[in-house]
């Protein structure tokens, strides 16, 4: 029998099960060749010295050696790691979020928006229309003095800064976030973007967008573009945008014409027109020329206003008491809707086009001569309505002027635009009466008349006689002319008046329509109406062939028979109203 002694087991590693496991995985030489060895081995040195330091800013959490609610307090060293964390946290996002924002493409439709302006013949001002009225101004047009005098208000360090402000955007954001209202502080950068990217929302996420793309604006837009940006797009009451269209609003002039002391009350609109106009009220005007004051006194300070300047503003520019830029009247929206029909079609615009704005519109009408027709038509409205009160009820009436070069002096388009936005000088619903009878006169006097069908033509004077008596039977060359229904047509003077044997100069000038009516069916309707298109009435209007054509079946407008009036005051020749 033999005894067995078992062997000595080896002694476990020290540490434990965690430590048994780690020392029976291979090491990282063994791994990796020694690769791992040889690469951190001159770290080495370093590992060891900062180890005590890391070992250090390992958060011990709850914190030993403390006792109850203590142990729940983090140190100084974990505040200052937390601290530090967040910053380059923020400052990770900030850079991130400049990257990733982009300046828009797309403006606010308002903020390109102007109104279009129309002049009367000798230059001065009819009407604007538009949303908003404004009027981009490129900055040199704009005094320096009118410059500075906002930048005195608003933003002092503007060509300066950076894009925002950081104080006033802490600031922003505490009113925003802290009370639900916001406070004043943003350049004028930012005030830019806001105006023609952005919308007037103050919620702290529209602000931080503000101030993003401000930055980048920033540093792609020089500051005299940014500057004249805002000038064109600044709110400053009234119902104006820009600065052009606040000096005319204010004060009746361009800004090319303000004083430093205009500048001043105009620029403390900017810091909100229903406070400051000072034409709203007592606490209005006091508030104006406080800050009027104040501006001065920067422009000063700043050094873009000298004392002795500054010395010579003592009172207070007080602006017009209501807006002249509201002229438009009862006949200026018909002479408006007639330039922008014009318009549009000369330059080929849509009407999207036209309705963005910015259009200076110089007409032909004379404000002497509308006065004078709107007066004319005015009284004979008057006198309709003693004459025939029954008949005036219904009654429209349109008038036109035209020159014989072609230019609409003036037009009557009904009484009032606001209550008939019908304009009768350019309907084509009136038959054109006894007025018609001058064309078929002119197409007698160039063409002849043929009494036989194929023969010669005759010559026609003014001193051919024709019969002028009421319910002559209009004839043909082969005999009377019978229309569709089998009756022969006749011809009847107003009042079935007869005025026996009468010459062509005689029945014109007292518009006895039976010569005429025979005289179109001499002449040839066909001529009749070459004639009349020749002398500017549109074929549209004219109407069927038939022998009510010389006695003005053809409806053509107010306009187009002014205009053919005014070719024969040209001798013939017609140039298009």
């Amino acid at each position: 029998m033999q005894l067995r002694v078992p062997a000595r087991p080896e002694p476990s590693p020290p540490g434990g099960r965690a430590e048994r496991r780690r020392s029976t995985r291979p090491s990282g030489k063994e791994r990796v060749g020694g690769v791992a060895v040889r690469a951190l081995g001159p770290l080495a040195p370093y590992a060891r010295r900062l180890a005590p330091y890391a070992r250090r800013l390992k958060p011990a959490y709850p914190r030993p050696g403390r006792t109850g609610w203590r142990r729940w307090l983090p140190s100084w060293r974990q505040w200052l790691g937390g601290v530090l964390a967040s910053f380059g946290l923020l400052g990770a996002f900030l850079v991130t979020a400049y990257a990733v924002t982009d300046i828009p493409t797309d403006l606010n439709t308002y903020a390109t928006q102007q109104d279009n302006v129309y002049f009367w013949s000798d230059g001065t001002p009819m009407a604007r229309t538009g949303w908003v009225q404004r009027q981009a101004m490129p900055l040199k047009d704009i005094p320096p003095d009118v410059r500075w005098a906002v930048l005195a208000a608003e933003n002092e360090t503007f060509y300066s800064d950076p894009g925002i402000s950081v104080k006033g955007i802490s600031r922003a954001l505490f009113r925003t976030v802290g009370e639900g209202d916001t406070q004043g502080g943003s350049t004028i950068t930012q005030q830019y973007v806001k105006n023609v990217y952005l919308n007037q929302n103050q919620t702290v996420s529209r602000k931080f967008t503000e101030a993003m793309i401000s930055l980048k604006l920033d540093n792609k837009m020089s500051k005299d573009k940014i500057l004249e940006g805002y000038l064109n797009t600044s709110w400053f009451g009234r119902g104006t945008y820009g600065i052009q269209r606040a000096a005319q609003a204010y004060y009746g002039k361009d800004v090319s014409e303000l004083d430093a002391s205009e500048a001043a009350m105009l620029a403390g609109l900017l810091k909100g027109a229903g406070l400051f106009d000072p034409t709203l009220s007592k606490a209005n005007h006091q508030r104006a020329v406080e800050r009027w004051s104040w501006i001065l006194d920067r422009m000063v300070k700043i050094h873009k206003l000298s004392p002795q300047e500054r010395a010579k503003y003592t009172t207070f520019p007080e602006p017009l008491k209501s807006n002249p830029l509201y002229n438009t009247g009862e006949q200026s929206d018909y002479l408006v809707e007639l330039a922008s029909q014009y318009a549009k079609k000369a330059a080929h615009l849509t009407d999207q086009q036209f309705d963005l704005g910015g259009y200076q519109i110089y007409t032909t009408f004379d404000r002497k001569r509308e006065n004078a027709l709107t007066d004319a038509v005015t009284k004979a409205r008057k006198q309709a309505k003693q004459d025939n009160p029954d008949a005036a009820k219904n009654g429209h009436y349109g008038a036109a002027s035209v020159a014989t070069d072609g230019r609409i002096l003036a037009v009557y388009g009904g009484p009032d635009h606001r209550t008939q936005g019908y304009n009768e000088s350019n309907a084509t619903t009136v038959p054109a009466g006894s007025a018609f009878l001058p064309f078929v006169y002119a197409a007698g006097l160039e063409h002849g008349v043929h009494k036989t069908r194929g023969g010669p033509a005759t010559p026609v004077t003014p001193d051919s006689v024709y019969d002028g008596d009421d319910g002559v039977p209009v004839t043909t060359p082969e005999g009377p002319y019978w229309d569709r229904s089998g009756r022969k047509v006749a011809a009847h003077n107003d009042g079935n008046k007869s005025y026996g044997k009468i010459t062509l100069r005689e029945a014109l000038a007292k518009s006895v329509n039976t010569p005429f009516m025979q005289l179109g069916m001499d002449t040839g309707l066909a001529q009749v109406r070459q004639t009349a298109q020749a002398a500017g009435l549109l074929s549209s209007s004219i109407g069927p062939q038939v022998p009510a054509l010389s006695l003005g079946s053809a409806t053509p407008s107010a306009i187009r028979m002014a205009s053919g009036y005014a070719t024969f005051a040209a001798d013939g020749t017609h140039t298009e109203p």
